[in-house]
Formats: C-alpha cells, sequence, structure tokens
C-alpha cells in the first residue's frame, strides 16, 4: 500500500476523556509513529445537546500532558481542515442528496410519534420494530411517495430525515485488523438516519465523510463501534469510495467481575479513571502519576509485546507496536499495578528532579519559612527514601523526621523498645556523639559499634531504642545515615527529649 498513514482520534466534547479514551488516542499515535503517518484530532460535536464547555481544552490537554500530540487538529491547522465537525455541517448534506440521487438513501417523513406507535404495536406482539427493508414501503417516505409529493412536504417545512437504504438479501464480507474475517447478513440492518432536517448530519454520515475528506487509512477504535461497522462499510460502498481498514480495540474491564471499566469503579475503588481531574473526580496527573507511566501501563492494557518486557518509554513503544499483537478480549484493568508503573518510573527519575517535586509540599507540611530547606540535604533524603515509594507524594510520610523531631512516638514500640536501663545506655550513646568531631554515617556507626561491642551489649538493646528515638518510629533507612543528614546537634536533642519523655 503507497497511500500514507493516516489516523484520527475523534472524541465527542461531552465531559472529560476516559482512560479507554486516552488508549484509543495512544494505539492511534503508536500506529502512526510506527509508520511515518500522521495523527490527526478531530473533535465531533455535532450533537450540540450533549456538548460540555470546557471539554474540547481537556481533551487537547491531556494529549499533551501524556506526550501524545496531535499533528493536525483544532489549532494546528492542516490541508483538510477545519476539524471540528461542527464547522464542518455545510458539507455533509449533498453527500446525503448524492446517496438519494444514487438510489442509496430517501426521505423519510414519518413523525415521532407514528413510529412510536408502531413500535409499542410490534412490543405487543412480542417483536422488534426495525425501519428496513420488510416494511419500508409500508411507511410515510420518498420511496412510496411520487417525487411531486416529496418535494410539496419539503417545501412545507415538514420534518424529514434521510434514511440509508440498506440492501436486501446480501452476505457483507468485513475485515478487521484484530478480529479478522466477519460476515453480516444485510437483512438484519436497520435504514439508519443519516442527516436531520435541522441541518445536521448524525455520527455515520458525519464519520464516514469526514475520514474520507481527510484521506484517513486506517480507523482505530473501541469494539463499542463494532455494531456501526457494516453501515459504514456500506456507506463507502454507497459513494464509491475505498473504505480505510478498520481495527477495533477491546474494552478495558473492571479490576473485578465483568464489564466495562467506569467512573464509579474508580470512585469505588480509590483509582482514577481520567487523565487530569474534572469537577470532583482526580485525575492521574493529579494523583502524582507520571505521564510516562500511564502511557506504559494503558499500552499494556489490550497489547502486548511478545516477549517478557514491561517497561516502555515512548519510542520503545513505538518500535514496538503493532496491531496483529492487540488481542481481542477485554483488558482487565488492575489499580495495583498501575502504581507498580509509577514506581518503576519513580526509580528512574533523577534525584534532583524528584527533591524539586518534593520541595513543594514543604511550604505546607513546615510553613512558608522552611520552603527553601537546602536543595543538597533534600536530594540527600529523596535517594535513602525513594526506593520505598510509589508516589512524590509518598515522601513526606517517609521522611518527615529529617526535617523536624517526631512529636510523638509509636506507642507499641516504646513498650517493646524502651525498658529500666535504656535512658542510661541513651545517655552513654549521646556523650560517645558529643566526642565525635567526625560526624559521619561511617565514623559514628563506628564508635558506637566499638562501644556496644566493649559493653558486651546486643545491637538491639541499643539500636532498636535509638531508632525509635530519632524517628518516632521503627522505620526509616540506615540510621546512621539519618544521623548524618540531622546532624550532631538536633541527634543530642532529640536523645535528651526522648529520655525526659519516655522516662516519665
Amino acid at each position: 500500500m503507497n497511500q500514507k498513514i493516516r489516523v484520527r482520534f475523534a472524541p465527542s466534547p461531552t465531559g472529560p476523556l476516559h482512560i479507554g479514551g486516552v488508549r484509543t488516542a495512544l494505539f492511534n499515535y503508536l500506529f502512526a509513529k510506527k509508520h511515518n503517518g500522521d495523527f490527526v484530532l478531530r473533535i465531533e460535536d455535532t450533537d450540540q445537546n450533549r456538548y460540555v464547555e470546557g471539554a474540547e481544552e481537556y481533551i487537547i490537554e491531556a494529549l499533551n500532558w501524556c506526550g501524545i500530540p496531535f499533528d493536525e487538529g483544532p489549532g494546528k491547522e492542516g490541508s483538510v481542515g477545519p476539524y471540528r465537525q461542527s464547522e464542518r455541517k455545510h458539507l455533509y448534506k449533498n453527500y446525503a442528496l448524492e446517496l438519494i440521487d444514487k438510489g442509496h438513501a430517501y426521505y423519510a417523513f414519518d413523525t415521532p410519534e407514528k413510529l412510536d406507535f408502531h413500535r409499542k404495536d410490534h412490543e405487543a406482539k412480542g417483536k422488534t420494530f426495525i425501519y428496513n427493508w420488510h416494511n419500508r414501503l409500508k411507511l410515510n417516505n420518498s420511496l412510496t411517495l411520487s417525487e411531486d409529493e416529496v418535494k410539496d412536504k419539503i417545501d412545507a417545512g415538514q420534518d424529514f430525515v434521510i434514511r440509508f437504504k440498506s440492501p436486501q438479501d446480501e452476505t457483507l464480507i468485513l475485515n478487521d485488523l484484530i478480529r479478522g474475517e466477519i460476515k453480516i447478513d444485510t437483512n438484519i440492518l436497520d435504514d439508519k438516519i443519516l442527516f436531520k432536517s435541522d441541518g445536521m448530519p448524525t455520527y455515520h454520515l458525519a464519520n464516514i465523510v469526514d475520514d474520507h475528506l481527510m484521506q484517513i487509512s486506517h480507523v482505530i477504535r473501541g469494539e463499542e463501534w463494532l455494531p456501526s461497522l457494516a453501515l459504514h462499510q456500506l456507506l463507502y460502498n454507497a459513494f464509491g469510495w475505498n473504505a480505510p481498514q478498520f481495527a477495533h480495540l477491546p474494552l478495558i474491564m473492571k479490576p473485578v467481575g465483568k464489564g466495562k471499566l467506569s467512573k464509579r469503579d474508580g470512585e469505588k475503588g480509590g483509582f482514577p479513571v481520567f487523565p487530569l481531574s474534572w469537577n470532583e473526580s482526580q485525575g492521574y496527573r493529579e494523583a502524582g502519576y507520571f505521564p510516562e507511566a500511564v502511557v506504559n501501563f494503558l499500552a499494556l492494557l489490550g497489547w502486548n509485546p511478545g516477549t517478557e518486557q514491561e517497561i516502555f518509554n515512548l519510542n520503545d513503544l513505538v518500535e514496538a507496536f503493532s496491531l496483529d499483537r492487540v488481542n481481542k478480549s477485554g483488558a482487565r484493568f488492575d489499580p495495583e499495578k498501575t502504581k507498580w508503573y509509577n514506581h518503576q518510573y519513580l526509580q528512574k527519575t533523577n534525584d534532583v528532579e524528584l527533591a524539586e517535586l518534593f520541595q513543594k509540599q514543604f511550604a505546607t507540611k513546615l510553613g512558608p519559612d522552611n520552603s527553601q530547606l537546602d536543595k543538597t540535604l533534600i536530594e540527600k533524603v529523596v535517594s535513602l527514601i525513594k526506593e520505598r515509594a510509589n508516589f512524590v507524594s509518598d515522601f513526606w510520610g517517609l521522611s518527615s523526621y529529617f526535617f523536624e523531631a517526631p512529636s510523638s512516638f509509636n506507642e507499641k514500640m516504646v513498650r517493646k523498645q524502651w525498658k529500666e536501663g535504656t535512658p542510661a545506655l541513651m545517655q552513654s550513646v549521646a556523650s560517645i556523639f558529643d566526642n565525635c568531631d567526625d560526624f559521619s554515617s561511617a565514623r559514628v556507626e563506628q564508635q558506637v559499634k566499638n562501644w556496644i561491642t566493649e559493653q558486651e551489649l546486643s545491637f538491639g538493646k541499643v539500636m532498636g531504642p535509638l531508632r525509635l528515638i530519632i524517628v518516632g518510629d521503627m522505620k526509616g533507612p540506615h540510621l546512621f545515615d539519618i544521623l548524618e543528614l540531622i546532624g550532631k546537634k538536633e541527634s543530642l536533642a532529640r536523645i535528651e527529649t526522648a529520655i525526659t519523655s519516655l522516662s516519665n
């Protein structure tokens, strides 16, 4: 195929972008970049009743935050714009009329009341009402009316729709790049509405016309569009256009049970389902995820590289991606795995960058006067604690004792560690600290351990209470690294405070 690869992501601005939508955009982006093609953003806003203010800006910001920006779209005009369907509405009517001229569509004047009557009548008989070949010649449309009657109705301003005339007694053979061959009996298809009398096309007509005019080579979209595939292929056939190749992606499933992942699952499970916050719903960005981690875990929801590799940067993904390794069945969403991915990216991020992110928390934790703490100290603290963190927001809980003395001590650990002779032992440790000219981690460790050995004490008898005094709990990295960073003066002050408060 010599045609240039062009794909499109075509969301409706009816609210925030779900991560399922982000994954669709990502797979389109990866496929385009793999083949040196174009990734187009088209805003499908023909349904003005469902339009939500700010949703289009949200979609664009989300794609940019994820690092998968579009090549053409609103604000990045190419040669086939505009890229909002509401700005293209003048185009669609002529295409609908072309289908009428070719005998593939017709005017229908049936009122909503009449159609409702037919629906209820069928239900009463245990049947389903479908407007198609078996009843269209009994209904109020241009297939049963004369040209003059049709013209009179339109001139009189009577409401109408333009319906597609689905073929009868045909077997449609479709090919999906993920699902393979699909056979459809055209007798089961209804005559879908393509154009409404308010001058607006329905999704189906606008979608096909735009994909054709925008020279889209591959339509990669969610499996919820599979039921529309037959109609879309028939529209291409009716216009005499080459259809793009289709690929329908599997759903992202709930963490437990069956069904598609929803906003409610996120609220119940305490995890985001949107890339960015929207109203009360938290986004991955605000939850502290790295965009690279989000892209990495989304790529592996429904696609596998055929190897054991799990960590991919964007360039790796572009290199490895192919549609033939996308699964047919839904991919279960695992909130714990998303945290694991973020943990991996946090460990790969350099300490300077992490320290800058961490420092933003200091004004709220320690007051504005402490927001400018020594950067080198913060970097060293980060290097000691980051291994235990999934998010930068975990840093304070893991390291607060570096920046302020503990205000309380873990009661369970006090009962376990603080014995009758402990205050005297801690006084001896304070004397060792006091006499240390070199308060480096290695030197202090050597001095304390020599003393423990000389006194024939157990290490646990000294090191447990000492950690409790310095940290307030039995947690944290190597104790002597903590002591070096908080310094001699602060270490002595903490011992003194703890002896007084714990002895009481």
